[in-house]
């Protein structure tokens, strides 16, 4: 009876029942911390707990005079920000949980009602029948009832990188019993089959994740480098924020006749209005909004990738996609379509009725009506066998297989043994080599592998030889001597429609691209001959097989990995040691790949990019999932790290001008003898338009095709350019000088600081504001010469946000009162702000303009 189920699997009856009973096979994600908790440690940021200190010795002296208005506004700004900064970090995190949950998805083959199918990982049962394979991760525990030269890493649970398996236990000191398979775990060698015995948190993955915390947060490169930059700024702010209390406190205690009285709570209102002063200050130029920022466009980012088809898994590959001088790319399913199909299978005589076992039983591949289960080139056999009316599973149930050795990448062959024979089949140089054939048919049989290579077709050839059982019933191969050779099978896989145009587009952006695969020489050449990397000029240097590889030494592989386009015959380590050369030469490099053997590239590389049809293991080594497993998603990855990099830049450019803005206005305040005519609540309303706004405007532009035509950026190179430098010196130069001398023209009218009147106050703010609303624009054209207004429509979230800031200033000049200390302005003043502003994006747009005037 037990037999019977493992080989029927179960009904649909049977996996209602066992989901109802066991339960789902998902892991119970960690416990979240609670929201309550989350949004009070936004409180726990030391600037805003020096504000809170403020505002509540503001409170303790407002209720002695009965003027709470700017207590009040304190507090209100202060909530804001905090808010603010707490919604955008759990909208990423929310993103994050349902990318997380797409790996659930992942495809799992099982045995149900007698066939073997695929289901997504999540809806495996407790009794489900596993088929595992090279390259499998297991997505359930259970016991293992037939395998053949097993082997499973079980490193993400015992740190033991390769584990025998069998159908019974054998070794009761390993850590686990030999028979039983885990979740999490990778099938590295052989097959097996299993069923499953328990499911979700009942594994023992799931036991460990109970106990433990998993960290996901990434600190990228880019991050670090941001770091750095806050430091910096911070320590100059500060500098200067302490520096201008001093000269601030002083300059009243000279001037002021209250230092001279008695008056000891006005004096302590006036040394908490400075120091205050002091701290808000030190709020508008610390650039606490850049990692809201970077995470706010990284989340964004992310979420537009995978519309593009581009699954990003870790968080430093967005901006990394950017700096890619390299990519290596694989050819089957990148660059060709993966719809294998036998072209032309050339059998010899009497060996076509062996050639339906060969292909049938010597074969991990299964069909699953018209969809393919296994590796491509054996679902085309079986597709061809099918096409010749011939049922693979019922040549598999009349030749039982007796024994197996599974294909790998280093043996290139497969061999399988049932009916006292052995069948082989692999790569036609290891093959031919083994197989007793006179000179004159062997130049023939090579003379069409060839042609048919030369036509970029993979080419597999087949052989046979008899066999003998021992004694004891298992297969011997001590009589086993030279092959009897079947035939070669072509099978083809056409070219992506979209790859030469995308790999075009790399070349154009400084990308060079390199094939390595595992096809052989003439196939890789026709192939990059097709997608414009090879053409009859190309110096043969370019091309290298891996056996030729491993040959060279270090120094000579240096070199030789600069003018290298095709690597024909690769295993794992050549591919990996190319990535470590390349890597060496300061190259930042990009690996694609879709199996286990890729693995160890793809780990390596800058950035692994996995295929959606690969294998567990290449995915998990890998940072970014191809979904459609075509190369122009590897071009639109790049466009949008590129665009990614320059966003971040072009909010840094924003924020540091009105950094270095509200520095100099405070400096030239002080030597004035004036302090700088903004309150605590309007400069905390700048600072949200400067944070966060601007990061909502900024880190949401769409990315532009101009990106692909700029040579790749140096991965060491700081994130404020020269350009950057000078732009943001000169215009916070100009800028702060205006503004001083509109300070001192309406102090000098009225005489004192003191006596400017609050309309005069407001339009001062207003101006200031609007400023900042036009350099908006300039930042969005910042690396460009494009007209701040090209493509404007498309910038969604830059229009939403500059009306926003528009209309907030608007409600907070006409109802602000004295919480933002603002009175009503007629139309005429509004129209005359607007206009004597808008010089701010005129200049940068004659600019622009003379720029393009000068390229064309």
């Amino acid at each position: 009876m037990e037999a019977c189920v493992r080989q029927q699997g179960l009904d649909e009856q049977q996996v209602r029942d066992s989901r109802e009973r066991c339960g789902e096979n998902v892991l119970t994600p960690p416990k979240h911390t609670p929201l309550w908790r989350l949004y009070l440690e936004k409180y726990s940021d030391p600037i805003i707990r020096i504000l809170l200190v403020a505002a509540v010795v503001s409170l303790v002296l407002a209720i002695i005079e009965g003027d709470y208005i700017e207590t009040v506004g304190i507090f209100l700004a202060v909530f804001l920000a905090t808010t603010v900064a707490f919604f955008f970090e759990r909208d990423a995190a929310r993103k994050f949980d349902i990318l997380n949950a797409i790996g659930e998805e992942t495809k799992v083959k099982v045995v149900r009602e007698g066939n073997v199918c695929e289901v997504a990982r999540k809806d495996v049962v407790v009794g489900d029948i596993v088929v595992l394979g090279v390259g499998d991760e297991v997505p359930a525990d259970g016991i293992i009832f037939s395998s053949t030269d097993l082997q499973i890493d079980e490193s993400s649970l015992t740190g033991e990188p390769l584990a025998n398996k069998y159908n019974e236990v054998r070794d009761n000191s390993a850590a686990y019993p030999t028979n039983l398979a885990l979740r999490s775990t990778m099938v590295m060698c052989g097959s097996g089959r299993m069923e499953v015995t328990a499911v979700g948190d009942a594994t023992e993955i799931g036991k460990v994740a109970r106990e433990a915390t998993e960290v996901t947060a990434v600190q990228t490169p880019l991050n670090m480098q941001l770091g750095k930059l806050a430091k910096w700024i911070s320590k100059v702010g500060i500098t200067v924020s302490v520096a201008a209390f001093v000269c601030f406190l002083l300059n009243d205690i000279f001037n002021n006749p209250l230092w001279h009285s008695n008056d000891y709570i006005r004096m302590a209102e006036v040394v908490l209005g400075y120091f205050m002063m002091a701290v808000t200050l030190i709020v508008v130029v610390v650039p606490e909004g850049l990692p809201m920022a970077v995470t706010l466009a990284l989340a964004i980012n992310m979420r537009r990738m995978l519309k593009s088809n581009n699954l990003v898994r870790k968080l430093h590959a967005c901006e990394t996609m950017g700096a890619v001088t390299v990519i290596c790319t694989d050819k089957t399913g990148t660059l060709t379509q993966n719809r294998m199909r036998v072209a032309v299978l050339e059998a010899e005589g009497e060996r076509w009725r062996d050639i339906d076992v060969a292909i049938a039983v010597n074969s991990t591949a299964e069909l699953d009506g018209d969809n393919t289960i296994g590796n491509p080139t054996e679902a085309a056999l079986l597709l061809w066998l099918r096409d010749r009316e011939t049922d693979y599973r019922t040549v598999r149930a009349e030749n039982p297989v007796e024994y197996q050795l599974p294909f790998s990448t280093e043996r290139k062959i497969m061999a399988t043994a049932t009916g006292g024979r052995l069948y082989v089949k692999g790569a036609p140089e290891k093959i031919l080599a083994m197989c007793d054939l006179s000179e004159g048919r062997r130049e023939r049989i090579e003379e069409s592998l060839k042609d048919y290579q030369n036509r970029a077709m993979r080419t597999i050839a087949f052989a046979t030889v008899p066999v003998k059982k021992t004694e004891e019933g298992e297969v011997s191969f001590d009589s086993v001597g030279r092959l009897e050779y079947q035939g070669i099978a072509a099978i083809s896989d056409p070219l992506r429609e979209e790859v030469p145009e995308a790999v075009s587009s790399c070349r154009d952006a400084g990308i060079n691209v390199k094939i390595v695969t595992g096809d052989t020489e003439a196939t890789a050449k026709e192939i990059a001959r097709q997608i414009g990397i090879w053409d009859d000029d190309t110096p043969t240097l370019a091309h290298i097989t891996g056996n030729e590889w491993e040959a060279l030494s270090d120094d000579e592989a240096h070199e030789r990995a600069a003018v290298l386009r095709i690597m024909s015959r690769a295993r794992p380590t050549d591919k990996q040691r190319l990535v470590t050369m390349l890597q060496k030469r300061g190259e930042v490099v990009a690996v694609t790949g879709d199996g286990t053997n890729d693995a160890p590239a793809l780990n390596h590389a800058h950035v692994g990019l996995s295929l959606g049809s690969g294998t567990s293991v290449a995915k998990n080594a890998s940072d970014i999932t191809l979904i459609d497993d075509s190369f122009g998603s590897i071009v639109k990855a790049v466009k949008w790290g590129r665009s990614l990099y320059k966003n971040i830049q072009r909010f840094i450019f924003f924020q540091l001008v009105v950094n270095v803005e509200a520095l100099l206005l405070v400096l030239g305040g002080s030597l004035i003898g004036s302090e700088m005519p903004l309150t605590i609540t309007q400069m905390l309303w700048i600072n949200l338009i400067m944070d966060t706004f601007a990061a909502m405007a900024l880190s949401t532009l769409p990315p532009e095709n101009d990106v692909m035509k700029e040579r790749p950026r140096k991965q060491r190179d700081f994130i404020i350019t020269r350009s950057m430098a000078w732009a943001i010196g000169v215009m916070a130069v100009v800028i702060s000088t205006a503004m001083l001398l509109l300070l001192w023209h309406l102090e000098n009218n009225v005489g004192t600081f003191q006596g400017m009147s609050v309309k005069e106050l407001t339009i001062f703010f207003t101006i200031f504001v609007m400023i900042q609303w036009w350099n908006l624009l300039n930042a969005k054209t910042m690396g460009t010469n494009h007209s701040a207004f090209h493509n404007f429509l498309k910038d969604k979230g830059l229009l939403l946000v500059m009306v926003v800031v528009f209309f907030g200033q608007l409600v907070i000049v006409e109802l602000g009162g004295k919480m933002f200390r603002t009175v009503h302005m007629e139309w005429e003043m509004w129209l005359l702000i607007f206009v004597g502003t808008s010089p701010v994006i005129i200049v940068g747009e004659a600019i622009r303009l003379a720029r393009r005037k000068a390229i064309r």
